[in-house]
């Protein structure tokens, strides 16, 4: 099975947020947007982990939908 990889990124003014990972690192990657939302140094706010999650979540269900609709075409 080939291992997919994403890419999703926040521009605020200045500073750019890139996160990329794997599709078996989707639940550690939203953890990692929550640090980032905690961490007062940063400008990453709560809002911004809310909107990127939703982004993580997406795509996860994407992967899922692909990988079965692979294995239904496999069946066939």
């Amino acid at each position: 099975m080939k291992q997919q990889m994403n890419v999703v990124a926040l521009v605020k003014d200045s500073e750019r947020y890139v996160f990329l990972y794997d599709d078996a690192s989707s639940s550690q990657m939203l953890q990692t947007l929550g640090q980032y939302a905690a961490d007062k140094e940063l400008s990453f706010t709560w809002y911004d982990a809310a909107v990127m999650s939703q982004k993580v979540r997406k795509l996860r269900r994407e992967a899922e939908q692909e990988q079965q609709t692979g294995r239904l075409r496999k069946t066939a």
